[in-house]
């Protein structure tokens, strides 16, 4: 069985690395919740450069999460998935994405729509169609689940994720505004 790397590689480390399979996107399994940690995190710190006052996180987010991780992979209604690249005895996570089932508040004619809360694939791993291929498969798994509607939030200065949001089929919605009140 192949061995999980689990401690926090940089870009640098991962490019040096020889993985002979292309990257190939599953579903999350609970065992991959700490090696989703350092993902996590630089999910988080991305976020927090681009707008410190909206995000403003806490230490150690990928343990933080570790618990409603758990509970939406058992809940087969939310969807996670990981990339992952293999080599003759390392496995390397190089991307996930998570979505949500949300209920919607009871004014509305629709029910509950699907929410994609995080996308993240390591910087050597982007431009291969990794993170389109994760949104195709969670459009088909809400579209299975008979769900009509799929939302998401993305920076406004974050117009990769714009532009494969829309090259996906997404389009601009509301606009979220933020007020620091001190």
């Amino acid at each position: 069985m192949p061995q999980y790397k689990r401690e926090n590689l940089t870009t640098k480390t991962i490019k040096a690395m020889i993985f002979i399979d292309p990257p190939q996107i599953r579903a999350a399994q609970p065992n991959d919740i700490p090696l989703m940690f350092h993902l996590i995190e630089q999910v988080t710190d991305f976020h927090k450069s681009l707008d410190t006052e909206r995000y403003n996180f806490l230490p150690n987010q990928g343990q933080l999460y570790e618990n409603w991780l758990r509970r939406l992979i058992k809940d087969s209604r939310h969807l996670c998935l990981v990339a992952e690249t293999k080599s003759d005895s390392n496995v390397l996570l190089v991307g996930y994405m998570v979505s949500t089932l949300e209920t919607e508040i009871p004014i509305y004619h629709l029910k509950e729509y699907g929410y994609i809360q995080d996308l993240w694939v390591e910087e050597p791993y982007r431009h291969q169609g990794i993170a389109r291929q994760m949104v195709k498969q969670t459009i088909d798994h809400f579209r299975q689940l008979g769900v009509k509607q799929l939302r998401l939030n993305t920076l406004v200065a974050n117009d990769a994720a714009f532009k494969l949001y829309s090259a996906c089929g997404f389009r601009t919605s509301t606009f979220e505004m933020l007020l620091t009140c001190e």
